[in-house]
């Protein structure tokens, strides 16, 4: 079971790593609100991945194929956020130094968010199950403990990488000025559009 559990932990790793809107996303959160709302988002993310992971881990075929006859209004549902996030990071007043994230309410809404943008993303499935069957991990599909250690591993690994990140971007906040935090709100927030505009054009096509 633990080597099970460690190759969730790096499958959960590799998932995260790689930069796209979700990682935009934490580290301007860091910058702005501190490392907790950041942590926050990209806790959303390994939510949303544990449940991906869920899917494929448990061969819940049923709510795969779901997701993917939807694909096409989730992923330009997952624009419109993205091009409504990207407008308000673009359009952000930086602050002399980060906030305190704004409490509880704040830190739901950062994950929310998260969870919904990284669930719009239903080609998500099919990468959990290519990277199962690489693993071998396919034989552990009728186990439902093995699933569960595998499923628990991939959500801290992706959580491990997002509170690595944000404390990372936390110790970089003091050296960073409001000027230099204006540009790095306006080219974030120009990706973040770029990023829903690429989702609602494959949603379209």
């Amino acid at each position: 079971m633990l080597t099970l559990f460690a190759k969730g932990f790096a499958l959960g790793l590799a998932i995260a790593a790689p930069v796209g809107p979700i990682g935009l996303l934490c580290i301007r959160r860091t910058l702005a609100d501190g490392p907790a709302l950041g942590f926050a988002t990209g806790l959303g993310a390994a939510t949303a991945d544990a449940a991906y992971g869920a899917v494929a881990g448990f061969g819940l075929a049923a709510v795969a194929d779901a997701m993917m006859a939807g694909r096409t209004w989730l992923a330009a549902l997952g624009g419109i956020v993205l091009l409504w996030l990207g407008w308000r990071t673009a359009t952000a007043a930086p602050a002399a130094r980060a906030a305190d994230g704004g409490g509880a309410r704040s830190l739901v809404v950062a994950w929310s968010t998260t969870v919904l943008l990284t669930l719009t993303n239903p080609a998500t499935i099919l990468s959990f199950a290519a990277a199962f069957a690489a693993l071998g991990l396919g034989e552990w599909a009728g186990d439902h403990g093995a699933s569960l250690v595998l499923v628990l591993g991939v959500f801290l690994g992706s959580a491990a990488w997002w509170l690595g990140l944000s404390l990372a971007v936390a110790r970089l906040r003091a050296r960073i000025g409001p000027a230099a935090l204006a540009w790095i709100n306006r080219l974030g927030g120009g990706a973040l559009v770029l990023f829903g505009l690429i989702a609602i054009y494959a949603a379209l096509v």
